[in-house]
């Protein structure tokens, strides 16, 4: 869906039904928190810069500067509570819905991070020390199981000073049922050029010794490398329609360096993908008329981003077909 796009006659019912009631009843109480909001964010400036002056008259440089950041921090906190809550309130009535519509289950934070620990024991994502998760979807599309959510985890560092942390991974985390068989651990990473000898020697994953495949078409060659506990699974379950599949995802989602996995130990197996892209369902400036259709315009495109990636990923191919091409 593009901007110009008119919104479904199924999508405009919504809308008219239940969306846009739904906002528009949060309308006043969105004008009172913007209000208190700016009022703390004043205050806090305002009283920061009283501690400042006092604490800098009394020689006391360090304490004024942490002085005039913490009035301001407590200025926004407090004045910022019922504008927190109201976005909260917002996004999770929105999603529900739009979820719903697109015959999907929205949670604002997944019970528990499915299959994290495998993700990250397969080298689709990178180790961390902090781990932040929301926007859990479950649903099923041409007889597959899914679900997915986003991630965002963050390494410690360490300078002569200070400890820090740093985003090493901000993206959707994707667990599919895959509709056909898997046998062994397959995993799917991006190409690291002179890096890959040290990759690929010993690797390992749940004790299972990996080696590396080698892919018929040179274009994925040049951009993946593969590591499998089974020769000849791997390439029962890597076909050039399957290979043009996962970068049209990562295309359709605006994101970067996706890589999968296909795992055996969920039964008929399970397909694990990993890509990194921007922060995703957000409903948009609360600073602006809550009843607006651009704001469930832009939430419906970003489902339908996914919807539309979890197709391309389980629906049978058809003859002939080109993903990349759009055919």
């Amino acid at each position: 869906m593009t901007d110009s796009q008119p919104l479904s006659p199924e999508m405009e019912a919504i809308w008219k039904d239940e969306l846009s009631p739904f906002l528009s009843e949060r309308e006043t109480r969105r004008k009172q928190a913007v209000k208190e909001l700016v009022i703390g964010v004043g205050g806090g400036i305002a009283g920061g810069i009283v501690v400042l002056a006092v604490l800098l008259s009394l020689a006391m440089v360090p304490f004024a500067v942490f002085g005039l950041v913490a009035a301001i921090m407590a200025g926004s906190y407090f004045g910022g509570r019922k504008f927190m809550a109201l976005r909260k309130e917002v996004k999770v009535g929105l999603l529900d819905r739009l979820a719903e519509a697109s015959s999907m289950r929205y949670s604002l934070k997944p019970p528990t991070p499915t299959r994290f620990n495998v993700f990250r024991e397969h080298g689709l994502i990178p180790s961390s020390n902090r781990e932040a998760f929301e926007d859990h979807f479950i649903g099923e599309r041409h007889g597959s199981v899914f679900e997915l959510y986003e991630a965002e985890l963050k390494q410690r560092r360490r300078s002569k000073n200070r400890t820090y942390y740093v985003t090493v991974f901000r993206g959707l985390m994707i667990r599919i049922e895959f509709p056909r068989t898997v046998e062994g651990v397959t995993v799917i990473t991006r190409d690291k050029g002179i890096f890959n000898a040290l990759e690929g020697w010993g690797r390992k994953t749940f004790g299972n010794k990996l080696e590396k495949v080698g892919l018929v078409d040179p274009k994925f060659e040049k951009i993946f490398e593969v590591y499998s506990s089974d020769q000849v699974m791997s390439r029962y379950l890597l076909t050039p329609t399957f290979m043009e599949r996962l970068l049209a995802l990562e295309i359709a989602v605006k994101g970067k360096k996706v890589r999968a996995a296909f795992d055996e130990r969920q039964g008929g197996g399970e397909l694990l993908i990993a890509v990194e892209t921007g922060n995703l369902f957000e409903p948009g400036s609360l600073f602006k008329p809550l009843d607006d259709e651009e704001r469930v315009r832009n939430l419906l495109r970003e489902i339908e981003l996914v919807t539309g990636m979890l197709d391309l990923m389980v629906r049978p191919p058809e003859l002939g077909e080109n993903v990349l091409a759009g055919t």
